[in-house]
């Protein structure tokens, strides 16, 4: 197993650890707080690997599998009740304290994130200037209008000081149609100018989602040059003698101005030799190298294996977004509210067809992309953490048994006839919701498989 996948799998644990544990708290802190006798705290599945009591002997568990938790609460209908335990009894409290025991779990989702969110923002969000440099022919960024040069200020209304916030804008219109607004302003220049274009049901492809590219733009970066910082062991450059530090000046005779055009040569060469003239220590040498095929749906590209040095950005192009503490906590819970109504109106979205299914994901990209995040630093891995938690929090709220949104559903309607449903009806519906988020997890899992 190499060190990318160890830390892959630390982090999910981590993230998936903090997400769990807080949302199981909330439902354990009210519990308590309305009477309850809780029997067990867990968090996992599967074998004990720690395991504890408290004076009031709820039993506290640190499990195998880290895929989830529960807290089992006393309660008639999963066992005999002795008669001076009934008053603590779950199924026995008045339907108002259910309910709140049970939105208590989604609702400390929502906290956390808040919390995360306002780390972030205290703490000052880095990034770069969104400046468009190139706009692709019939999309919608040239049907708006944008030009080369241009700064991107806000879409929609909103600010987009960064690349970061552009790319989050954006995805909020996936599977969308209407107007898109964009507001930009011209180098050097204080004036703010306004255009739109209309979206059709706008979407990504899931399998490598960028929003900003598949709006039509390009957006200007530093030149790279096609210098190797480093050489894949076992691989074409590897095999063909390239070192770090060396500079590719010409392939096949076709010189290489920059990494860019490196990469769009190699990728267009999978499997095909090439004459490639590099520069080491100010001297030329030529090397012979065969890219590696590599396959990404039907595509079949050209892969060489070496990465490409680091770049400074121009000081002028550098933003950094930080607040307040106050301000810090209002935009905390102003975007854990924004991100909410996104993924509610994406579920929507999915549910009529206007974005695909494929978007789902699963524990496999969860994973790669709590790892991605984490070598970003922390404020990447606490926004990634918080846009989690706001999921976890939206998707327990689901009217679908057998979640916590089934369960504020059967209260509900016991709050408003006086009675609940029958045991039967209950039974049922619990039957059609672990039928429909197993086949949800399913899909999930083949969504990460394909992405692999």
């Amino acid at each position: 197993m190499s060190l990318a996948v160890i830390e892959q799998i630390f982090y999910f644990v981590l993230v998936l650890g903090v997400l769990i544990t807080f949302h199981e708290f909330g439902h354990f802190w009210v519990a308590r707080r309305c009477g309850v006798r809780v029997l067990r705290f867990s968090i996992g599945f599967g074998p004990a690997l720690l395991r504890w009591r408290d004076r009031r002997d709820t039993e506290f568990v640190i499990a195998l599998l880290p895929l989830g938790g529960y807290v089992k609460m006393l309660d008639e209908r999963e066992g005999e009740v002795p008669p001076a335990e009934l008053i603590h009894a779950f199924n026995r409290r008045p339907v108002g304290q259910r309910i709140a025991t049970v939105a208590a779990g989604p609702l400390a989702n929502f906290v956390l994130a808040i919390l995360a969110y306002w780390v972030v923002f205290f703490h000052g969000i880095q990034g770069v200037m969104p400046v468009v440099s190139g706009v692709a022919p019939g999309s919608v960024a040239a049907a708006a209008g944008l030009q080369p040069g241009e700064e991107i200020v806000a879409v929609d209304g909103t600010e987009t000081p960064t690349v970061q916030i552009l790319g989050e804008r954006l995805v909020r219109r996936l599977g969308d149609s209407g107007t898109i607004r964009f507001a930009v302003r011209a180098p050097d220049s204080d004036v703010v100018r306004e255009s739109s274009a209309e979206l059709s049901r706008w979407d990504v492809d899931p399998d490598a989602p960028d929003p900003i590219g598949d709006l039509g733009l390009t957006l200007y970066r530093p030149p790279v040059p096609a210098v190797a910082a480093a050489v894949q062991p076992d691989s074409p450059a590897a095999a063909a003698g390239l070192q770090p530090g060396d500079r590719i000046v010409s392939a096949d005779g076709q010189p290489i101005a920059d990494w860019e055009a490196w990469v769009d040569y190699v990728r267009a060469r999978p499997g095909r030799p090439m004459s490639v003239v590099v520069e080491r220590d100010g001297q030329p040498f030529s090397l012979e190298m065969t890219p590696r095929s590599m396959v990404e749906g039907e595509q079949v590209y050209g892969q060489v294996g070496m990465a490409a040095a680091g770049v400074e950005w121009p000081e002028e192009y550098r933003r950094e977004v930080r607040f307040g503490p106050l301000q810090s906590l209002v935009r905390g819970a102003g975007s854990t509210w924004d991100t909410s109504v996104m993924i509610v109106q994406s579920i929507g979205r999915m549910l009529v067809g206007d974005i695909s299914v494929r978007h789902l994901s699963g524990p496999i990209t969860i994973a790669k992309v709590a790892g991605a995040s984490a070598q970003y630093g922390l404020v990447s891995l606490l926004q990634f953490m918080a846009l989690l938690s706001v999921s976890l929090g939206v998707l327990n709220l689901l009217p679908i048994p057998v979640l916590d949104g089934g369960h504020l559903l059967y209260y509900g309607i016991e709050a408003v006839r006086g009675k609940p449903l029958s045991e039967h009806v209950q039974e049922l519906g619990y039957r059609i919701g672990l039928f429909l988020v197993i086949g949800l997890m399913l899909l999930a899992l083949y969504n990460d498989f394909l992405r692999l």
